[in-house]
């Protein structure tokens, strides 16, 4: 394929990783450069690599013939023959990474959480929209086959109004697993708050818009040092309906990760759980649809595949996602974790938190 956007790899972790194989895979991309402080890793040793989701084998070395590899990321933004920076380092580097990479002229596609803290995001989208450059932030779950074909569904006005929604994703343990072990400590995750958590709270911003206050328990400092663990979050849009969305990453290592949701509306019922995807009717038809896009199999297939399309086409990656619910997701989970320090409910402000 002509045309194939030049790519740069930060951080070859987890989410690095599976970001450099699925570039392989699409084919519209070529992989320059990688920088990671891990020098193994840059020759195509992954062995030490460790995922909560997916199948890829890290047991084989991989071939990186051809490819520039750096230690410093800020040396491989520099590099002049890459249009687009793929950051996948830890949360607390996002910013300095993406400001640096968009002020120098280039395309970014930055890993979730987009930052450290809303005022982080704010900086970010900000720098983008100077740069005129492209940007987009990981939140593959808007991109997953069944949830945007929920999300269709829902918009379509079909289902009529929702009278319920509950989110829940759950990991196993991820203690140990990554670099110095940096998820555990909350300064630089965010822990399951931000890391894991934040997918359902922007899938509630996706599906039902800004809400206008939360109210959240959570367990505090079981696995991280200090970071909330676990979370249960109802959200008030002050029009009946009870949302609701639960995330957390401090069940025990052999846990299988759980990612479900279950919506229910006016006309039918809409659940995707360990049996499948469903659309139960209250009628009492029940459909099983095979969702796809474009036949890509995962959802960060499907979001890689749309940024570099947008790319090579010179559009503006805004159909799944824009600047603004970036931002406002980050508004809405701080608010959850004030709620759960001051056991209260808190109002969201979406240009920073009351």
């Amino acid at each position: 394929m002509e045309n194939k956007v030049k790519v740069g790899i930060i951080g070859l972790g987890f989410m690095g990783t599976t970001h450099f194989q699925i570039h392989r895979q699409l084919g519209k991309s070529e992989i320059l450069a990688v920088a990671d402080v891990d020098e193994r890793k840059t020759r195509g040793d992954w062995s030490s690599v460790v995922g909560n989701i997916g199948d890829m084998d890290y047991s084989k070395p991989v071939d990186m013939s051809g490819i520039k590899t750096y230690r410093d990321g800020f040396d491989l933004i520099a590099d002049p023959d890459i249009e687009m920076v793929d950051i996948c380092v830890p949360t607390y580097l996002h910013e300095k990474y993406a400001v640096a990479a968009l002020e120098a002229g280039k395309h970014v596609l930055c890993e979730k959480p987009v930052g450290r803290s809303f005022d982080e995001a704010k900086r970010i989208t900000e720098a983008a929209e100077k740069s005129g450059k492209f940007f987009s932030n990981g939140l593959c779950v808007r991109y997953w086959p069944e949830y945007r074909h929920a999300f269709e569904l829902y918009k379509s006005g079909k289902l009529g109004k929702v009278v319920s929604a509950a989110f829940k994703r759950v990991s196993p343990s991820i203690h140990g697993n990554a670099w110095e072990d940096w998820f555990m400590k909350n300064k630089l995750s965010g822990s399951a708050l931000l890391d894991l958590h934040l997918h359902d709270t922007d899938l509630v911003r996706y599906f039902f818009g800004r809400p206008r206050s939360v109210t959240s328990f959570g367990a505090q400092g079981f696995r991280s040092d200090e970071g909330i663990d676990h979370i249960f979050t109802n959200y008030n849009f002050g029009d009946g309906s009870l949302i609701m969305a639960e995330g957390g990453w401090d069940p025990a290592k052999a846990t299988p990760f759980e990612m479900s949701f279950q919506i229910v509306c006016e006309k039918g019922t809409i659940r995707l759980s360990e049996l499948g995807y469903r659309i139960i009717w209250e009628d009492g038809r029940v459909e099983e649809p095979k969702p796809a896009i474009n036949e890509l199999p995962t959802g960060w297939h499907v979001e890689i595949d749309y940024f570099l399309s947008s790319v090579q086409k010179g559009e503006k990656p805004e159909k799944y996602l824009t600047p603004g619910e970036i931002k406002d997701s980050m508004a809405i989970i701080e608010a959850e974790e004030r709620s759960v320090k001051e056991n209260r409910t808190v109002e969201v402000e979406y240009n920073g938190i009351l």
